[in-house]
């Protein structure tokens, strides 16, 4: 599943593409596609008439503000799940068979939302509500790894006591926003600590240095695009390249890229953990 410096990285894409971009066509091909409202057809009706404004990322969503005729269109949620990723063209081109929702301008310009597992969702938000009124996920997130609230601090009080492994923690998004497998293991190894650890174990010194390196970690990722894992793809197409130089992630048995020691791999709560037994302590 893309993961904020994924998420991000669409973000920018869409907002370097689609700001102003009138909506004159929409055409659903996957009913299940769209979370809100519950007919298709209602939904690209809304949309239909419509400019994009900006866009904002709040964990693994992507939110845009509509304007119509001067006022106001209300908001359009995306979450891209496990698969979903938008294409821009310029030109006409055929559907695949993994294409779901299209939108285009009046000069035939598309914006193609593509899913190969169809676990991808749009809301379409009426004006006067707030997104998280109708995108229900949104009322339980976490805050911002990369924003003010997300402090060592914030962390100590809220893992006090807690006896789950740290990784776990880092991935519930109630705890922080966005942040997924990849990430998780990645800002570990930075900081020097051993994903089994209890998260209630950890002093503050270590989680001053876990906030350091998970927010260095999503820093450098969204620089380099992304990660080239899990089928991760721009509005031109293209990887994100952040996996070339995973530190951990998926590299159990090859040596530590510090040490040498060979990267260990373990399930915790039916996730995948890799570390290294001698950086991570």
């Amino acid at each position: 599943m893309p993961e904020l410096p994924e998420v991000e990285t669409v973000r920018r894409g869409l907002e370097r593409q689609t700001h102003g971009f009138a909506i004159a066509r929409v055409v659903v091909h996957r009913a299940r596609a769209v979370a809100s409202p519950q007919d298709p057809e209602a939904f690209a009706a809304a949309l239909q008439g419509c400019t994009v404004q900006h866009w904002r990322r709040r964990g693994k969503y992507l939110i845009s503000h509509l304007a119509s005729d001067g006022g106001d269109g209300g908001h359009w949620g995306v979450h891209l799940r496990m698969t979903g990723q938008f294409l821009w063209l310029d030109e006409p081109r055929p559907p695949c068979s993994h294409t779901r929702v299209q939108l285009w301008d009046a000069q035939g310009q598309e914006l193609r939302f593509i899913d190969t597992r169809s676990f991808g969702q749009m809301w379409w938000i009426p004006p006067g509500e707030p997104p998280e009124a109708v995108m229900g996920g949104l009322r339980r997130l976490g805050p911002e790894p990369l924003g003010p609230d997300f402090t060592p601090s914030y962390l100590q009080g809220r893992l006090h006591g807690s006896a789950r492994p740290i990784k776990n923690a880092l991935l519930d998004q109630a705890l922080v926003a966005g942040v997924g497998n990849i990430y998780a293991d990645e800002s570990l190894f930075a900081a020097g600590i051993r994903p089994h650890t209890p998260a209630g174990q950890l002093r503050l010194p270590q989680l001053e240095r876990l906030v350091r390196a998970l927010v260095e970690v999503l820093e450098t990722s969204i620089g380099a695009g992304g990660t080239t894992f899990s089928d991760f793809r721009d509005l031109t197409g293209t990887n994100g390249n952040y996996g070339g130089v995973a530190w951990v992630y998926r590299r159990g048995g090859e040596p530590c890229r510090r040490c040498g020691t060979a990267i260990e791999r373990q399930k915790l709560a039916g996730r995948s953990s890799h570390w290294c037994p001698n950086c991570q302590h």
